[in-house]
């Protein structure tokens, strides 16, 4: 398999699903609220959305990837995201690949995680202080999630202040990031394989997902 095993190298996969639910959840303007607030103060719509949908979402699992796509990812920069994933093969890549890529990359988190949310909705988040962003273009918002079995996982958001307000671009759990998880699994394929071959895996994938 050669997309990294999470139970290995981040924490549970319910980690991440609740990460991505706690973050950025209404299309408030950015640019008024503190990155912080922007994560604790919006992050009750997405679970009152879950609430709401609770009975569609069990019968029809593909309804929490709409409120994951609706909700959570306006406020992810995943040409960003893949910029960094790919790192020097991005600047390799052709224009077509790279469309490609970030439109896989995106498929890739929505699908692998989103059917996993449903179930861990209650766990409780603990938004950890944090200093004024004052002018800062780029702040590190800090989170640990306690777990039902008395666990804890640390959640780092790093984002970035853009034209369009604050914007995620790496998640860190427990000091190791998403970005580089991927960058490295991924530039073992395409120093192999080829930039193709890997996009080629990442649209199989996807469509398995999406049609299990």
């Amino acid at each position: 398999m050669f997309f990294p095993i999470l139970s290995r190298v981040f924490p549970p996969a319910r980690v991440l699903i609740m990460a991505l639910a706690i973050l950025f959840m209404t299309p408030a303007a950015a640019h008024d609220v503190s990155p912080l607030e922007l994560v604790r103060d919006t992050s009750s719509r997405m679970l009152v959305a879950m609430k709401d949908n609770g009975a569609a979402i069990a019968a029809d699992p593909t309804v929490l990837d709409k409120l994951v796509e609706e909700i959570v990812l306006p406020y992810f920069d995943f040409r960003r995201m893949s910029q960094w994933v790919l790192g020097k093969y991005w600047r390799k890549a052709s224009p077509d690949q790279r469309e490609r890529f970030v439109v896989e990359f995106r498929n890739l988190l929505v699908r692998t995680y989103a059917r996993f949310l449903f179930d861990y909705v209650g766990e409780k988040v603990i938004y950890l202080p944090a200093a004024d962003a004052g002018d800062a273009t780029s702040i590190t918002v800090r989170t640990q999630i306690e777990l039902s079995d008395n666990t804890a996982v640390s959640v780092a958001y790093s984002l970035y202040l853009g034209p369009d307000g604050w914007k995620v671009y790496d998640v860190a759990f427990d000091g190791i990031s998403m970005v580089t998880n991927y960058r490295s699994s991924y530039g073992r394929i395409i120093r192999t394989e080829g930039m193709t071959s890997l996009i080629d895996r990442m649209v199989r994938r996807n469509t398995a997902q999406a049609d299990g």
